[in-house]
């Protein structure tokens, strides 16, 4: 059977989703019944819903607002308080909406999905809902000192669909506004004004992309006391490409001008009057992974004159991670061989000058929140083994921790080490092991290897405190590998494994798993390997050029069907990264690198362990439907689990999350320690 179900009936048909029922039920009975299964349960459920976590903030204004899940709040409160307060061992939450009561109240499974508010009192919102973790989502106003929507209030319906403030009575707003206002990859190319009071439909249009682009979208550039100096324009050519497009603050109904930075560009902020950039490719001078700043008055003066203006040029092993901007200050991640650090720049007499912030080494370092009216933030700080701390961090002051995560297994006899497998083509590849101190390296060490490599994302060190307690606890091993694609060495690392290249990015993965196997970590028969969406793609790979290497693999929200990825919800956003398979060359490649298209009889497979969603709109679980029904189609076991809600991170709610956990360490535990 070649195509087990039709691309566009069959997986999105009732027999499809009849389907999907049994085997859900057979894989659960699988999993459930395993007596490990209870205690893996439980011991996630601890964690994940552990009154002890860090309430990540975010400035708005004079507050901080968090969003919050635990057992009682299963789908969560939107709260705020004190910067005072939150420096409390118990700080005083105010309540500011409780998504539980708003679905029992009006019978949707809301996921909350940030909210939008206007500087420089915060007190007006758009607040984003989801039905079921959707990236669909319909958008209200809500009032925070009141603690309710506004009634008659601007209401945006169900969409893939971005809003931003312009003033209190004006919104700038991409979303479908009919028949043939979306592009192919099913997101908005039209941005129009939307004054309060009048009907959506008559909203003025002030920018148009083309069907052919990925999106586009606004955001106002405001200086600290909230005074509008101009709105930035992105129109997304392609997943990487963009050009800029500048309004000035009182012209939005005129004609634009362009800025000239190039387009393999990412906008990070506005600062002290800069518009500041990362750079994926050269821009004269300046080399690709620098961050650079425009000056916006020379922009709108005459764009053409407009001179970039160097921040920081990472070296050779670095890459620049996060970005924020805060009332004056500049705050960025910089990261050497996947460890983390951070600085502060300050513009001044027309150049930026650095302030390193002293943090923890050899950890991971990322932004949190960045303060608007005020010079500072939070920095979270954190290591395989070691808990999450979350810093704050203030001009002219030496950064102080505020909150900390207590442990959450016990790591006393575990210890991390970095090392690099040679690839195919002689790249030397980067991967973290976190492993038992009194390991035997005699092959016999269950081991989960996890990758990514896609999109320009890092995978930088994190906390594994799920991973801890359900499987290095147990005597596993657990491996991150920094393959290309990824951007953990800026973008050369990411564009060396780009649509012909993919190849890559697969040979670096397989050169980790050799490279443990060599050093007597683990043995094929011990070693399982894990990941998702782009990383479902490298597990895919994984199971059908390499089945005899692993005895593992977890497959999650997963691209598999690379010849007809780009007809289906966001698929044709992604060419840029995969290539096109309506082009012969790029077709041609694609089937010898799509898992569908190389699942083949009689090959005697690893038994896979599919997981998805029913309501991901982002990667369409017809990838893992299908590549499922095809295996059952040549007689090849796997297990299947689908679950309703969740979007494409596959759990709406903690206990979701959960139960994701929980089968998936009693699949690897079933198949690497048993």
């Amino acid at each position: 059977m070649d195509d087990p179900f039709l691309w566009l009936e069959e997986v999105e048909g009732e027999a499809a989703l009849a389907w999907v029922r049994q085997q859900n039920a057979r894989s659960l009975a699988a999993l459930e019944s395993d007596p490990r299964y209870a205690a893996l349960y439980n011991d996630a459920l601890a964690i994940v819903t552990a009154p002890d976590r860090i309430p990540y903030p975010r400035f708005l204004g004079d507050r901080l607002a968090n969003f919050w899940q635990d057992d009682v709040h299963v789908r969560g409160l939107w709260r705020s308080t004190s910067l005072a307060s939150f420096a409390e061992p118990e700080p005083d939450w105010r309540t500011l909406l409780d998504i539980d009561a708003l679905s029992a109240a009006e019978g949707r499974n809301w996921v909350y999905q940030g909210a939008t508010c206007l500087p420089p009192e915060y007190r007006r919102c758009l607040v984003s809902l989801s039905d079921g973790g959707k990236d669909a989502a319909e958008m209200r106003e809500f009032d925070i000192e009141a603690a309710r929507f506004v009634e008659h209030g601007f209401f945006l319906p169900e969409c893939k669909q971005s809003a931003v403030w312009l003033d209190p009575d004006m919104l700038i707003v991409a979303r479908d506004w009919g028949p043939g206002t979306m592009t192919a990859s099913g997101y908005p190319f039209i941005l129009k004004r939307w004054r309060r009071g009048l009907p959506l439909p008559v909203a003025e249009e002030v920018f148009r992309g083309a069907p052919e682009d990925v999106s586009a979208g606004a955001g106002v550039l405001r200086d600290p006391d909230g005074t509008v100096r101009g709105v930035l324009i992105n129109r997304q050519i392609s997943f990487f490409d963009s050009e800029r497009y500048l309004f000035a603050a009182s012209g939005l109904l005129r004609q634009p001008v362009r800025l000239p930075v190039p387009r393999r560009s990412t906008f990070r902020g506005f600062v002290a009057g800069q518009l500041v950039f990362s750079l994926e490719e050269d821009w004269g001078r300046h080399p690709e992974g620098a961050l650079v700043s425009l000056d916006l008055a020379g922009c709108l003066a005459d764009p053409a004159t407009a001179m970039p203006l160097l921040i920081v040029a990472p070296g050779p092993r670095e890459s620049i991670e996060d970005v924020a901007t805060a009332r004056d200050d500049l705050l960025v991640t910089v990261y050497r061989n996947v460890r983390g650090s951070a600085v502060a720049y300050r513009f001044a007499a027309g150049a930026w000058a650095a302030s390193p912030i002293a943090l923890p080494e050899n950890a991971s370092v990322h932004i949190i929140s960045a303060s608007d009216t005020e010079d500072r933030g939070f920095i979270d700080v954190a290591g395989y083994l070691t808990p999450n701390a979350l810093w704050l961090v203030e001009h002219g002051a030496p950064a102080r921790p505020v909150k900390s995560l207590a442990p959450k297994f016990d790591a006393a006899n575990c210890i991390v080490e970095q090392f690099e497998a040679v690839s195919k083509d002689g790249t030397r590849v980067p991967y973290f092991v976190i492993r038992p101190r009194a390991l035997r390296f005699d092959g016999s060490a269950p081991t989960v290897l996890y990758g990514y490599g896609g999109f320009q994302v890092s995978l930088t060190p994190s906390y594994a405190a799920v991973a801890g307690r359900l499987w290095l606890e147990k005597g596993g091993v657990y491996v991150v590998a920094n393959i290309r694609g990824g951007g953990e060495f800026g973008p050369a690392w990411h564009r060396a494994a780009l649509q012909r290249q993919r190849q890559r990015a697969f040979d670096d993965f397989i050169a980790v798993a050799e490279d443990l196997i060599r050093r007597g970590i683990t043995s094929p028969r011990r070693l399982g390997i894990m990941g998702g969406s782009n990383g479902g793609l490298l597990m895919g790979a994984m199971l059908t050029q390499r089945p005899d290497l692993f005895h593992a693999v977890v497959i999650q929200v997963p691209l598999l069907d690379m010849l007809r990825y780009h007809r289906l919800l966001a698929g044709a956003s992604w060419m840029a990264e995969y290539g096109d398979p309506e082009r012969p060359d790029d077709a041609e490649f694609l089937r010898h690198i799509s898992p569908y298209h190389n699942l083949r009889p009689g090959v005697a497979y690893p038994e896979p362990f599919f997981v998805t969603s029913t309501k991901d709109d982002r990667v369409h679980p017809a990838h893992a439907r299908k590549m499922a029904a095809k295996m059952a189609a040549i007689g090849r076991p796997f297990l299947y689990y689908e679950n309703v809600e969740g979007g494409h991170s596959a759990a709406a709610t903690l206990r979701e999350r959960t139960r994701r956990h929980a089968l998936e360490f009693a699949y690897l535990a079933q198949k690497l320690m048993d």
